[in-house]
Protein backbone atom coordinates (compact mmCIF):
# COMPACT_ATOMS: atom_id res chain seq x y z
CA UNK A 1 0.00 0.00 0.00
CA UNK A 2 2.05 3.28 -1.06
CA UNK A 3 2.60 5.93 1.43
CA UNK A 4 0.13 7.93 0.25
CA UNK A 5 -4.25 8.85 0.74
CA UNK A 6 -6.54 6.62 0.53
CA UNK A 7 -10.29 6.86 -1.07
CA UNK A 8 -12.89 4.47 -0.13
CA UNK A 9 -15.91 4.44 -2.32
CA UNK A 10 -18.72 2.28 -3.42
CA UNK A 11 -18.25 2.44 -7.09
CA UNK A 12 -22.11 3.11 -7.91
CA UNK A 13 -22.81 5.75 -5.00
CA UNK A 14 -19.81 7.99 -6.03
CA UNK A 15 -19.06 7.43 -9.96
CA UNK A 16 -21.69 5.20 -11.36
CA UNK A 17 -19.81 2.79 -12.16
CA UNK A 18 -15.84 1.43 -12.34
CA UNK A 19 -15.26 3.40 -15.68
CA UNK A 20 -16.86 6.29 -14.05
CA UNK A 21 -14.51 5.42 -11.02
CA UNK A 22 -11.77 5.33 -13.21
CA UNK A 23 -12.43 8.88 -14.72
CA UNK A 24 -13.22 10.78 -11.60
CA UNK A 25 -9.37 9.54 -9.61
CA UNK A 26 -7.72 10.60 -13.17
CA UNK A 27 -9.98 13.74 -13.79
CA UNK A 28 -11.28 16.20 -11.13
CA UNK A 29 -9.68 13.99 -7.86
CA UNK A 30 -5.97 13.71 -9.79
CA UNK A 31 -3.07 13.44 -7.43
CA UNK A 32 -5.40 13.05 -4.37
CA UNK A 33 -5.45 9.48 -4.03
CA UNK A 34 -2.77 6.88 -3.75
CA UNK A 35 -5.07 4.06 -3.92
CA UNK A 36 -8.53 3.33 -4.29
CA UNK A 37 -11.24 0.70 -1.71
CA UNK A 38 -14.05 -0.10 -3.92
CA UNK A 39 -16.32 -1.49 -1.75
CA UNK A 40 -18.08 -4.64 -2.62
CA UNK A 41 -18.37 -4.99 -6.35
CA UNK A 42 -19.66 -8.13 -6.32
CA UNK A 43 -22.68 -10.02 -7.69
CA UNK A 44 -25.00 -8.59 -6.48
CA UNK A 45 -24.02 -4.93 -4.62
CA UNK A 46 -27.61 -4.62 -3.59
CA UNK A 47 -28.34 -7.22 -1.39
CA UNK A 48 -29.50 -7.17 2.44
CA UNK A 49 -26.23 -5.59 3.55
CA UNK A 50 -25.00 -3.04 0.57
CA UNK A 51 -22.82 -5.66 -1.26
CA UNK A 52 -21.60 -7.67 1.79
CA UNK A 53 -23.84 -10.81 1.29
CA UNK A 54 -22.71 -11.55 -2.37
CA UNK A 55 -24.04 -14.34 -3.84
CA UNK A 56 -21.08 -14.64 -6.16
CA UNK A 57 -18.31 -13.42 -4.67
CA UNK A 58 -16.20 -13.49 -7.46
CA UNK A 59 -17.80 -12.23 -10.14
CA UNK A 60 -17.90 -8.23 -10.47
CA UNK A 61 -21.96 -7.29 -10.75
CA UNK A 62 -22.16 -6.17 -14.28
CA UNK A 63 -24.03 -2.75 -13.21
CA UNK A 64 -20.91 -1.60 -12.52
CA UNK A 65 -18.87 -3.25 -15.19
CA UNK A 66 -16.51 -6.73 -15.59
CA UNK A 67 -13.10 -7.88 -14.38
CA UNK A 68 -11.39 -5.97 -17.29
CA UNK A 69 -12.50 -2.36 -15.67
CA UNK A 70 -11.20 -3.78 -12.52
CA UNK A 71 -7.65 -4.14 -14.10
CA UNK A 72 -7.41 -1.06 -16.20
CA UNK A 73 -8.69 1.39 -12.83
CA UNK A 74 -5.77 -0.91 -11.36
CA UNK A 75 -3.26 -0.12 -13.92
CA UNK A 76 -2.72 3.56 -12.35
CA UNK A 77 -4.51 3.34 -8.80
CA UNK A 78 -3.89 0.43 -6.84
CA UNK A 79 -6.87 -1.04 -5.10
CA UNK A 80 -8.00 -2.69 -1.64
CA UNK A 81 -10.83 -5.12 -2.30
CA UNK A 82 -13.03 -7.19 0.62
CA UNK A 83 -12.52 -10.36 1.35
CA UNK A 84 -15.96 -11.08 3.53
CA UNK A 85 -14.76 -13.67 5.47
CA UNK A 86 -17.43 -14.81 7.68
CA UNK A 87 -20.27 -15.00 5.57
CA UNK A 88 -22.02 -15.74 2.46
CA UNK A 89 -25.53 -14.78 1.21
CA UNK A 90 -28.40 -16.74 1.52
CA UNK A 91 -29.45 -16.64 -2.01
CA UNK A 92 -26.18 -17.37 -3.30
CA UNK A 93 -26.34 -21.07 -5.27
CA UNK A 94 -24.42 -23.03 -2.98
CA UNK A 95 -26.50 -22.42 -0.14
CA UNK A 96 -29.15 -22.77 -2.77
CA UNK A 97 -28.08 -26.42 -3.75
CA UNK A 98 -27.35 -27.03 0.38
CA UNK A 99 -31.02 -26.14 0.89
CA UNK A 100 -31.91 -28.44 -1.66
CA UNK A 101 -29.97 -31.73 -1.33
CA UNK A 102 -29.07 -31.33 2.30
CA UNK A 103 -25.58 -33.27 3.32
CA UNK A 104 -25.78 -34.68 -0.24
CA UNK A 105 -24.88 -31.55 -1.54
CA UNK A 106 -21.03 -30.64 -2.23
CA UNK A 107 -21.16 -27.50 -0.56
CA UNK A 108 -22.64 -29.09 2.68
CA UNK A 109 -19.33 -28.48 4.41
CA UNK A 110 -19.48 -24.90 3.72
CA UNK A 111 -21.96 -23.74 6.06
CA UNK A 112 -21.49 -23.59 9.75
CA UNK A 113 -24.57 -25.15 11.34
CA UNK A 114 -24.92 -25.34 15.22
CA UNK A 115 -24.04 -29.20 15.47
CA UNK A 116 -20.92 -28.56 13.82
CA UNK A 117 -19.73 -26.32 16.97
CA UNK A 118 -21.56 -27.86 19.41
CA UNK A 119 -21.40 -31.72 18.91
CA UNK A 120 -22.47 -32.28 22.47
CA UNK A 121 -25.26 -29.75 22.43
CA UNK A 122 -25.22 -26.09 23.37
CA UNK A 123 -26.57 -25.05 26.98
CA UNK A 124 -27.88 -21.74 27.91
CA UNK A 125 -24.20 -20.69 29.42
CA UNK A 126 -22.42 -21.97 26.45
CA UNK A 127 -24.90 -19.71 24.11
CA UNK A 128 -25.22 -16.64 26.19
CA UNK A 129 -21.21 -16.39 26.09
CA UNK A 130 -21.22 -15.63 22.63
CA UNK A 131 -20.79 -12.28 21.66
CA UNK A 132 -22.56 -10.79 18.84
CA UNK A 133 -22.61 -6.96 17.59
CA UNK A 134 -26.64 -7.09 17.28
CA UNK A 135 -29.41 -7.86 19.35
CA UNK A 136 -30.44 -11.71 19.99
CA UNK A 137 -28.23 -15.11 18.86
CA UNK A 138 -26.11 -15.33 16.04
CA UNK A 139 -28.49 -18.53 14.83
CA UNK A 140 -31.50 -19.24 12.31
CA UNK A 141 -32.91 -21.85 12.07
CA UNK A 142 -33.39 -23.47 7.99
CA UNK A 143 -35.76 -26.20 6.31
CA UNK A 144 -34.16 -28.19 3.40
CA UNK A 145 -36.48 -29.92 0.42
CA UNK A 146 -37.06 -32.63 2.75
CA UNK A 147 -38.70 -30.92 5.44
CA UNK A 148 -36.28 -31.40 7.93
CA UNK A 149 -34.70 -28.69 9.47
CA UNK A 150 -31.09 -27.23 10.26
CA UNK A 151 -29.80 -24.42 12.32
CA UNK A 152 -27.27 -22.09 11.11
CA UNK A 153 -25.21 -19.58 12.39
CA UNK A 154 -26.16 -15.80 11.32
CA UNK A 155 -23.91 -13.33 12.35
CA UNK A 156 -24.67 -10.19 11.43
CA UNK A 157 -28.79 -10.83 9.95
CA UNK A 158 -30.70 -14.14 8.96
CA UNK A 159 -29.67 -13.48 4.60
CA UNK A 160 -25.80 -13.67 5.23
CA UNK A 161 -24.84 -17.23 6.15
CA UNK A 162 -21.54 -17.79 8.07
CA UNK A 163 -18.65 -19.81 6.59
CA UNK A 164 -17.32 -22.52 8.40
CA UNK A 165 -13.91 -21.21 7.32
CA UNK A 166 -11.93 -24.84 8.15
CA UNK A 167 -13.45 -27.13 6.59
CA UNK A 168 -12.05 -28.35 3.49
CA UNK A 169 -14.98 -26.05 1.75
CA UNK A 170 -14.18 -23.34 3.03
CA UNK A 171 -10.61 -23.09 2.52
CA UNK A 172 -11.03 -23.55 -0.94
CA UNK A 173 -13.84 -21.02 -1.05
CA UNK A 174 -12.01 -18.31 0.78
CA UNK A 175 -8.90 -19.44 -1.74
CA UNK A 176 -10.32 -18.93 -4.77
CA UNK A 177 -11.65 -15.86 -3.93
CA UNK A 178 -7.83 -14.78 -3.65
CA UNK A 179 -7.16 -15.96 -6.64
CA UNK A 180 -9.63 -14.77 -8.60
CA UNK A 181 -8.15 -11.20 -6.68
CA UNK A 182 -4.21 -11.75 -7.68
CA UNK A 183 -5.43 -12.56 -10.90
CA UNK A 184 -7.01 -8.90 -11.49
CA UNK A 185 -4.06 -7.28 -9.69
CA UNK A 186 -5.68 -6.43 -6.26
CA UNK A 187 -2.87 -5.27 -4.13
CA UNK A 188 -4.71 -5.23 -0.62
CA UNK A 189 -7.28 -6.91 0.83
CA UNK A 190 -9.45 -6.67 3.99
CA UNK A 191 -10.65 -8.58 5.79
CA UNK A 192 -13.84 -8.13 6.66
CA UNK A 193 -15.75 -9.58 9.63
CA UNK A 194 -12.81 -11.45 10.16
CA UNK A 195 -13.74 -11.09 14.08
CA UNK A 196 -16.33 -13.17 13.90
CA UNK A 197 -14.88 -16.27 11.88
CA UNK A 198 -13.45 -18.94 14.38
CA UNK A 199 -16.34 -20.25 16.71
CA UNK A 200 -15.13 -21.93 19.85
CA UNK A 201 -17.08 -23.78 22.29
CA UNK A 202 -17.04 -21.64 25.78
CA UNK A 203 -15.84 -18.78 24.92
CA UNK A 204 -16.84 -15.64 23.10
CA UNK A 205 -16.41 -16.72 19.97
CA UNK A 206 -14.75 -13.27 19.05
CA UNK A 207 -11.23 -12.35 19.13
CA UNK A 208 -10.36 -14.86 20.88
CA UNK A 209 -6.58 -16.70 20.18
CA UNK A 210 -8.02 -19.41 17.59
CA UNK A 211 -9.43 -16.28 15.92
CA UNK A 212 -5.47 -14.96 16.48
CA UNK A 213 -4.51 -18.22 14.60
CA UNK A 214 -6.84 -17.94 11.90
CA UNK A 215 -5.79 -14.50 10.90
CA UNK A 216 -2.29 -15.62 10.85
CA UNK A 217 -2.79 -18.94 8.38
CA UNK A 218 -5.32 -16.42 6.17
CA UNK A 219 -2.82 -13.52 5.95
CA UNK A 220 -0.16 -16.39 4.58
CA UNK A 221 -1.94 -17.39 2.40
CA UNK A 222 -2.77 -13.82 1.04
CA UNK A 223 1.06 -13.45 0.98
CA UNK A 224 1.53 -16.05 -1.24
CA UNK A 225 0.02 -14.57 -3.60
CA UNK A 226 1.74 -11.20 -3.57
CA UNK A 227 -1.55 -9.97 -1.39
CA UNK A 228 -1.42 -7.46 1.29
CA UNK A 229 -4.01 -7.71 4.43
CA UNK A 230 -5.67 -5.05 6.35
CA UNK A 231 -7.76 -6.07 8.97
CA UNK A 232 -11.02 -5.29 10.17
CA UNK A 233 -12.29 -5.55 13.73
CA UNK A 234 -13.80 -3.05 16.00
CA UNK A 235 -12.89 -4.40 19.54
CA UNK A 236 -11.20 -3.05 22.24
CA UNK A 237 -8.11 -1.33 21.62
CA UNK A 238 -5.79 -3.63 23.04
CA UNK A 239 -6.73 -5.79 20.52
CA UNK A 240 -5.78 -3.91 18.25
CA UNK A 241 -2.54 -3.08 18.89
CA UNK A 242 -1.83 -6.74 19.27
CA UNK A 243 -3.23 -7.50 16.20
CA UNK A 244 -1.31 -4.83 14.39
CA UNK A 245 2.01 -6.77 15.64
CA UNK A 246 0.97 -9.58 13.63
CA UNK A 247 -0.29 -8.25 9.95
CA UNK A 248 0.11 -5.95 7.96
CA UNK A 249 -2.14 -2.67 8.20
CA UNK A 250 -4.62 -2.40 11.10
CA UNK A 251 -7.58 0.19 10.99
CA UNK A 252 -7.18 2.78 13.60
CA UNK A 253 -11.36 2.96 14.88
CA UNK A 254 -10.25 4.96 18.06
CA UNK A 255 -8.95 7.94 16.33
CA UNK A 256 -12.52 9.23 14.95
CA UNK A 257 -14.37 9.09 18.81
CA UNK A 258 -10.98 10.98 20.26
CA UNK A 259 -10.67 13.39 17.56
CA UNK A 260 -14.35 14.16 18.29
CA UNK A 261 -13.92 14.26 21.73
CA UNK A 262 -10.63 16.71 21.44
CA UNK A 263 -12.90 19.44 19.61
CA UNK A 264 -15.96 19.09 21.52
CA UNK A 265 -13.65 19.37 24.75
CA UNK A 266 -10.98 21.68 23.60
CA UNK A 267 -8.91 18.90 25.83
CA UNK A 268 -6.22 17.11 23.65
CA UNK A 269 -4.80 14.48 26.14
CA UNK A 270 -6.81 11.82 25.61
CA UNK A 271 -6.22 12.12 21.73
CA UNK A 272 -2.65 13.12 22.75
CA UNK A 273 -1.97 9.07 25.16
CA UNK A 274 -3.60 7.70 22.04
CA UNK A 275 -0.96 9.23 19.63
CA UNK A 276 1.85 7.99 21.40
CA UNK A 277 0.96 4.23 21.77
CA UNK A 278 -1.45 3.60 18.71
CA UNK A 279 0.10 1.34 15.99
CA UNK A 280 2.26 2.87 13.32
CA UNK A 281 0.96 0.23 10.67
CA UNK A 282 -2.49 1.85 10.91
CA UNK A 283 -4.53 2.58 8.58
CA UNK A 284 -6.59 5.65 9.82
CA UNK A 285 -9.91 6.76 8.93
CA UNK A 286 -12.26 9.44 10.65
CA UNK A 287 -15.19 7.89 8.39
CA UNK A 288 -16.02 4.67 7.17
CA UNK A 289 -19.06 3.02 5.30
CA UNK A 290 -19.98 1.89 9.02
CA UNK A 291 -21.01 4.17 11.95
CA UNK A 292 -18.64 6.01 13.86
CA UNK A 293 -16.82 2.93 16.31
CA UNK A 294 -17.99 3.47 20.35
CA UNK A 295 -16.45 0.13 21.48
CA UNK A 296 -12.95 1.01 20.14
CA UNK A 297 -12.46 3.69 23.04
CA UNK A 298 -14.43 1.58 25.79
CA UNK A 299 -13.62 -0.91 28.25
CA UNK A 300 -12.62 -4.67 27.31
CA UNK A 301 -16.50 -5.92 27.10
CA UNK A 302 -14.91 -9.30 28.61
CA UNK A 303 -13.60 -7.30 32.05
CA UNK A 304 -14.25 -4.12 32.30
CA UNK A 305 -11.56 -3.68 35.08
CA UNK A 306 -9.47 -3.17 31.80
CA UNK A 307 -10.07 0.51 30.74
CA UNK A 308 -10.98 2.29 27.64
CA UNK A 309 -9.12 5.81 26.31
CA UNK A 310 -12.50 7.19 27.26
CA UNK A 311 -14.07 6.62 30.19
CA UNK A 312 -18.00 5.99 30.31
CA UNK A 313 -18.95 9.62 31.33
CA UNK A 314 -16.84 10.86 28.46
CA UNK A 315 -18.52 7.92 26.15
CA UNK A 316 -22.04 8.99 27.24
CA UNK A 317 -20.84 12.51 26.25
CA UNK A 318 -19.38 11.72 23.08
CA UNK A 319 -22.97 10.13 22.01
CA UNK A 320 -24.70 12.72 22.66
CA UNK A 321 -22.27 15.07 21.66
CA UNK A 322 -22.95 13.82 18.17
CA UNK A 323 -26.65 13.52 17.83
CA UNK A 324 -26.18 16.89 19.12
CA UNK A 325 -24.05 18.42 16.67
CA UNK A 326 -26.19 16.74 13.67
CA UNK A 327 -29.39 17.88 14.98
CA UNK A 328 -30.64 14.63 16.20
CA UNK A 329 -30.33 13.15 12.82
CA UNK A 330 -27.62 10.54 13.83
CA UNK A 331 -30.22 9.48 16.59
CA UNK A 332 -33.02 8.09 13.70
CA UNK A 333 -30.25 6.52 12.78
CA UNK A 334 -28.14 4.74 15.98
CA UNK A 335 -29.22 1.68 17.77
CA UNK A 336 -32.95 0.74 18.18
CA UNK A 337 -34.22 3.49 15.83
CA UNK A 338 -32.88 1.57 13.02
CA UNK A 339 -32.91 -1.86 11.76
CA UNK A 340 -29.50 -3.74 11.05
CA UNK A 341 -28.52 -2.34 14.44
CA UNK A 342 -25.08 -2.60 15.38
CA UNK A 343 -25.03 -2.11 18.86
CA UNK A 344 -21.10 -0.34 18.91
CA UNK A 345 -21.41 2.39 16.62
CA UNK A 346 -23.26 5.93 16.23
CA UNK A 347 -24.01 6.28 12.27
CA UNK A 348 -23.53 10.03 11.09
CA UNK A 349 -21.16 11.45 8.40
CA UNK A 350 -18.20 13.27 10.08
CA UNK A 351 -19.06 16.55 8.74
CA UNK A 352 -22.50 16.38 10.75
CA UNK A 353 -21.07 15.07 13.55
CA UNK A 354 -19.10 18.76 13.73
CA UNK A 355 -22.12 20.10 12.92
CA UNK A 356 -21.27 20.60 9.83
CA UNK A 357 -18.38 23.30 10.89
CA UNK A 358 -15.78 23.45 8.25
CA UNK A 359 -12.50 24.64 10.12
CA UNK A 360 -13.18 21.89 13.36
CA UNK A 361 -13.57 19.48 10.00
CA UNK A 362 -10.42 20.82 8.53
CA UNK A 363 -8.83 20.62 11.95
CA UNK A 364 -9.98 17.10 12.01
CA UNK A 365 -8.75 15.60 8.75
CA UNK A 366 -5.39 17.47 9.21
CA UNK A 367 -5.12 15.71 12.42
CA UNK A 368 -5.83 12.40 10.28
CA UNK A 369 -3.31 12.79 8.02
CA UNK A 370 -0.29 14.34 9.90
CA UNK A 371 -0.55 10.96 12.21
CA UNK A 372 2.02 8.09 11.43
CA UNK A 373 0.19 5.24 8.84
CA UNK A 374 -1.91 5.48 5.92
CA UNK A 375 -4.76 7.91 5.47
CA UNK A 376 -8.35 6.70 3.88
CA UNK A 377 -11.19 9.14 3.43
CA UNK A 378 -14.92 8.19 3.17
CA UNK A 379 -16.62 9.33 0.06
CA UNK A 380 -18.68 11.13 1.86
CA UNK A 381 -16.91 12.77 3.77
CA UNK A 382 -14.35 13.47 0.86
CA UNK A 383 -17.23 15.50 -0.72
CA UNK A 384 -18.38 16.54 2.92
CA UNK A 385 -22.00 15.00 3.34
CA UNK A 386 -24.32 15.65 5.36
CA UNK A 387 -26.80 12.84 6.91
CA UNK A 388 -29.26 11.35 4.29
CA UNK A 389 -31.89 10.75 6.35
CA UNK A 390 -34.46 10.39 3.01
CA UNK A 391 -32.34 7.19 2.68
CA UNK A 392 -32.59 6.43 5.83
CA UNK A 393 -36.36 6.51 6.21
CA UNK A 394 -36.48 4.86 2.77
CA UNK A 395 -34.90 1.71 3.72
CA UNK A 396 -34.90 1.77 7.59
CA UNK A 397 -30.95 0.86 7.85
CA UNK A 398 -28.95 3.17 10.14
CA UNK A 399 -25.65 2.54 8.22
CA UNK A 400 -27.33 4.18 5.06
CA UNK A 401 -27.73 7.72 6.66
CA UNK A 402 -23.98 8.08 5.55
CA UNK A 403 -24.12 6.18 1.97
CA UNK A 404 -25.51 8.58 0.06
CA UNK A 405 -26.11 8.10 -3.76
CA UNK A 406 -24.34 11.12 -5.51
CA UNK A 407 -25.37 12.17 -9.00
CA UNK A 408 -22.83 13.10 -11.34
CA UNK A 409 -24.46 17.09 -10.65
CA UNK A 410 -24.43 16.20 -6.99
CA UNK A 411 -20.87 15.44 -7.65
CA UNK A 412 -19.54 18.69 -9.64
CA UNK A 413 -21.06 20.61 -6.94
CA UNK A 414 -19.34 19.10 -4.22
CA UNK A 415 -16.00 19.37 -5.79
CA UNK A 416 -16.76 23.32 -6.04
CA UNK A 417 -17.50 23.73 -2.51
CA UNK A 418 -14.60 25.50 -0.56
CA UNK A 419 -14.49 23.26 2.19
CA UNK A 420 -13.67 20.40 -0.20
CA UNK A 421 -10.67 22.32 -2.25
CA UNK A 422 -9.29 22.90 0.75
CA UNK A 423 -9.19 18.94 2.07
CA UNK A 424 -8.26 17.65 -1.47
CA UNK A 425 -5.05 20.17 -1.15
CA UNK A 426 -4.02 18.74 2.00
CA UNK A 427 -4.63 15.30 0.11
CA UNK A 428 -2.46 16.40 -2.11
CA UNK A 429 0.45 17.90 0.24
CA UNK A 430 0.65 14.85 2.15
CA UNK A 431 1.15 13.12 -0.96
CA UNK A 432 4.02 14.61 -2.33
CA UNK A 433 5.53 16.50 0.40
CA UNK A 434 9.21 14.52 1.34
CA UNK A 435 8.39 15.28 4.64
CA UNK A 436 6.07 12.38 4.85
CA UNK A 437 8.54 9.99 4.30
CA UNK A 438 10.77 10.52 7.26
CA UNK A 439 10.23 10.37 10.70
CA UNK A 440 7.35 11.43 13.13
CA UNK A 441 7.45 12.79 16.23
CA UNK A 442 4.90 14.13 18.59
CA UNK A 443 6.27 17.52 20.09
CA UNK A 444 5.88 18.89 23.66
CA UNK A 445 3.68 21.86 24.17
CA UNK A 446 4.56 22.46 27.28
CA UNK A 447 2.10 20.26 28.89
CA UNK A 448 -1.48 22.61 27.41
CA UNK A 449 -3.79 20.48 27.18
CA UNK A 450 -5.66 22.45 24.06
CA UNK A 451 -2.93 22.48 22.26
CA UNK A 452 -1.56 19.21 19.91
CA UNK A 453 1.40 18.84 17.43
CA UNK A 454 3.33 16.93 15.63
CA UNK A 455 6.48 16.78 12.79
CA UNK A 456 7.14 15.15 10.11
CA UNK A 457 10.90 15.06 9.03
CA UNK A 458 12.90 13.75 6.54
CA UNK A 459 16.62 15.30 5.58
CA UNK A 460 16.00 19.26 5.66
CA UNK A 461 12.44 18.82 4.66
CA UNK A 462 9.45 19.22 7.61
CA UNK A 463 6.07 19.42 7.66
CA UNK A 464 4.38 20.13 11.00
CA UNK A 465 1.07 20.45 12.14
CA UNK A 466 0.35 22.73 15.09
CA UNK A 467 -3.67 22.84 16.39
CA UNK A 468 -5.15 24.88 19.47
CA UNK A 469 -8.26 23.36 19.79
CA UNK A 470 -9.64 26.03 22.25
CA UNK A 471 -9.15 28.57 19.61
CA UNK A 472 -10.51 26.26 16.87
CA UNK A 473 -6.87 27.05 14.60
CA UNK A 474 -4.21 25.49 12.86
CA UNK A 475 -0.65 26.27 11.69
CA UNK A 476 1.23 24.38 9.25
CA UNK A 477 4.92 24.85 9.19
CA UNK A 478 6.38 23.57 5.85
CA UNK A 479 9.34 23.67 3.67
CA UNK A 480 8.16 24.84 0.62
CA UNK A 481 10.89 25.04 -2.48
CA UNK A 482 13.43 24.93 0.26
CA UNK A 483 11.98 27.81 2.82
CA UNK A 484 10.38 27.75 5.68
CA UNK A 485 6.46 28.82 5.50
CA UNK A 486 3.65 29.10 7.51
CA UNK A 487 -0.49 28.25 6.39
CA UNK A 488 -3.15 29.08 8.56
CA UNK A 489 -5.90 28.31 6.11
CA UNK A 490 -5.71 25.86 4.08
CA UNK A 491 -7.00 28.08 0.89
CA UNK A 492 -3.69 29.14 0.75
CA UNK A 493 -2.73 25.52 -0.79
CA UNK A 494 -5.78 25.07 -2.62
CA UNK A 495 -5.08 28.34 -4.59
Amino acid sequence: MRNQVQLITYADRLAGDLPGLDRMLAGPLAGAFGGVHVLPFFDPIDGADAGFDPADHRAVDPRLGTWADVEALGAHTPIMADLIVNHISSASPQFQDFLAHGEDSAWAGLFLTLDRVFPDGASEDLLTRIYRPRPGLPLTPVQLADRSRRIVWTTFTTDQIDIDVRSPEGVAYLDSILDRFRDHNIEVVRLDAIGYAIKTPGTSSFMTEETFAFIDELTARAHERGIAILVEVHSYWRRQVEIAARVDHVYDFALPPLVLHALYTGNAERLRHWCQIRPRNAVTVLDTHDGIGVIDVGPDTADVAHLGLLDADEIDALVEGIHEHSHDTSRLATGAAASNVDLYQVNCTFFDALGASRRNYLIARLLQLWLPGVPQIYYVGLLAGHNDVELLQRTGVGRDINRHHYTAEEVEQALRKPVVQRLLAACRLRNTHPAFAGTWELLDEGHDQGQLAMRWTHDDEVAELRVDLRERSYELRLTLDGELASITDLDELAA
